[in-house]
C-alpha cells in the first residue's frame, strides 16, 4: 500500500494488500480513526468467504476481496467519516505482518489559496527532554473550516501515519493586525514530552481546507544524547 491517499467526497477508494506467501492463515482489514479504538472491517480464513464485522457490510460501500496473495478493500462514494488509517494484517503461524495506509477525504469545494508555515525546532532536543512542534495556517477564507493533521514519517521503511488532528476549529485563529486585512493566522502546536528514540523522525503539518490539501515544509527531529 502507498500512503497517505487523498480523495474527494464521492470518489472511490481502493486499498491494496499483497503478501508473498500462500501459507497465510488469516487476513484482515482494520480501520483506526484518531481517538477511537481500531475496528475490524473484514477478515478471511484461508479460502473461506470474507466475513464482515462491526456492521461494515450494512451500507454496501465496503467490499473486501481475497484472491490468491491479495486481500484488497474498496470503499465506494468516499465520505469524510472514511478518513482514517487502515491496516491490513496477515498471520503466518506465529508471525503477523502489518501494512498501513492513511486516507484523507477532502471536501469538494472551490479552490481557495492559503499558506502553511511549519516552524523548525530551534533548540537541540535530547532523550528525556521536551519539544514543541508548531504550524501556522494563514487564510483569508474558510477560516475555522479547515482541519489540521500532524503526520509522522519515521523512516523510509515505514508508511507515514496521522498522530494528531485538529478538526474544524477556529479557536486558535486571530485576524491580522494589519488594518482592513481579512487574513487570519491560526497557530497549532504539538507538544512532545519525555522524548525517546521513537520520537525521532520527520513531522509534516497537513492542512485540508476548501477541497485542497497543503503540506508544511516538514520538521525533522533527531535526538542528540540524553539530559543529564
Amino acid at each position: 500500500m502507498n500512503g497517505p491517499k487523498f480523495v474527494k467526497i464521492g470518489e472511490d477508494i481502493l486499498l491494496n494488500c499483497s503478501f508473498s506467501s500462500n501459507l497465510a492463515f488469516t487476513t484482515a482489514w482494520f480501520k483506526h480513526s484518531l481517538g477511537e479504538k481500531p475496528l475490524l472491517i473484514a477478515s478471511a480464513y484461508h479460502s473461506s468467504p470474507v466475513v464482515y464485522h462491526n456492521h461494515f457490510n450494512m451500507t454496501g460501500r465496503h467490499n473486501a476481496v481475497k484472491k490468491e496473495n491479495n486481500f484488497n478493500l474498496s470503499i465506494s462514494k468516499a465520505d469524510p467519516s472514511d478518513s482514517a488509517t487502515y491496516y491490513c494484517a496477515v498471520s503466518y503461524y506465529e508471525h503477523i505482518g502489518l501494512e498501513d495506509c492513511t486516507v484523507l477525504v477532502l471536501k469538494d469545494e472551490p479552490a481557495i489559496h492559503f499558506d502553511v508555515i511549519q516552524h523548525p525546532v530551534l533548540k537541540p532536543v535530547k532523550t528525556g527532554g521536551n519539544a514543541t512542534l508548531q504550524c501556522t495556517v494563514l487564510t483569508e477564507r474558510c477560516a475555522g473550516e479547515h482541519s489540521v493533521y500532524w503526520i509522522k514519517d519515521q523512516s523510509d521503511e515505514s508508511q507515514p501515519g496521522i498522530i494528531y488532528t485538529y478538526g474544524n476549529s477556529s479557536g486558535q485563529c486571530k485576524k491580522s493586525s494589519e488594518t482592513g486585512s481579512p487574513t487570519q493566522s491560526c497557530v497549532y502546536e504539538l507538544p512532545k514530552k519525555n522524548l525517546s528514540s521513537s520520537d525521532s523522525g520527520t513531522y509534516y503539518c497537513a492542512v485540508a481546507a476548501c477541497g485542497q490539501i497543503l503540506f508544511g515544509s516538514r520538521t525533522k527531529m533527531n535526538l542528540a544524547g540524553k539530559i543529564k
